[in-house]
């Protein structure tokens, strides 16, 4: 008896030496790590960040350590739309072959819905959703022309679950999260796609957060740099997960318990979930 259905062609795992893979972000935190990862593994990398003293470093440690891996960087604003079309359009035009696309950039914002102003979320938004978007449909065409090509990108724990004082940033990562899982589906057996959903892990993300012009100032960097306490899980350790993710071709890559233990709430408690989280961890209902 069959079904109907016809199964869809598994790719094999991917093949890192000699890749191409353009990592965004990757001036610090996990992008850096990952930049460190995949050339670790025999990648060649085309690094992007806004910030050009430190993607430099990052890019000298990447020629130190793996002389042999071709580097180049890419200084660019992903909040600005004619950058990011920019950079992908100079991408393409150096690169004739591109294996592993990563959408890891990204940008965080303290306040409430209220306290946001419209142009606030929307910087948020352009970062965090629109910029990988654009550049994913700028470079799947180049990617789709080596078999076995690859797409990460870079949700959060806060693409699960919806905190308080989250509303730009969580509309962001669900934005990324919907359009993640469709793309994987449509590309199904052509391109590898992956959703990364990182729980606390250690960066700068929380210190470099922008807090929203109509929230108190002094207590939302006081809650900023209390959270950034419990950011613990090292950058490294994720990359690799993600690496490790990509590899094995997985649609979903939740890193720490604590993006896993919310995950679980959410499916099962998904009008109520915040209420119970609160009280599993009573600190999270003071980060406003």
């Amino acid at each position: 008896m069959t079904t109907g259905l016809s199964a869809t062609p598994k790719l094999a795992p991917f093949r890192f030496h000699g890749a191409v893979a353009v990592v965004t972000g990757a001036a610090g935190g996990m992008g850096e790590q990952l930049a460190y990862g995949l050339a670790l593994r025999g990648a060649h990398l085309v690094l992007v960040d806004r910030d050009a003293e430190r993607l430099a470093a990052v890019a000298a440690t990447v020629t130190r350590r793996r002389p042999e891996a071709k580097v180049r960087t890419f200084v660019a604003d992903l909040s600005d739309a004619a950058a990011v079309s920019k950079l992908a359009a100079d991408i393409l035009d150096v690169e004739p072959v591109l294996n592993l696309l990563v959408n890891n950039a990204g940008v965080a914002l303290a306040g409430t819905f209220e306290q946001t102003s419209a142009e606030e979320f929307d910087w948020v938004m352009a970062v965090n959703f629109a910029a990988p978007v654009a550049l994913t449909r700028a470079l799947l065409p180049r990617l789709r022309e080596s078999d076995g090509s690859h797409v990460v990108n870079t949700s959060s724990l806060f693409g699960l679950i919806a905190p308080p004082g989250q509303s730009a940033y969580s509309a962001s990562k669900f934005a990324l999260r919907g359009f993640t899982e469709a793309l994987r589906h449509e590309l199904a057996g052509e391109v590898g796609v992956t959703c990364v959903h990182p729980g606390g892990i250690k960066t700068r993300i929380a210190l470099d957060a922008r807090i929203a012009a109509g929230a108190d100032q002094e207590q939302s960097v006081k809650a900023m740099r209390a959270f950034t306490k419990i950011l613990t899980y090292p950058a490294d350790r994720a990359a690799a997960r993600i690496i490790e993710g990509v590899r094995r071709r997985r649609g979903r890559v939740l890193i720490a318990l604590s993006a896993r233990v919310p995950d679980v709430l959410a499916r099962l408690f998904p009008a109520t979930y915040w209420e119970l989280f609160v009280r599993l961890n009573p600190r999270a209902g003071t980060r406003r």
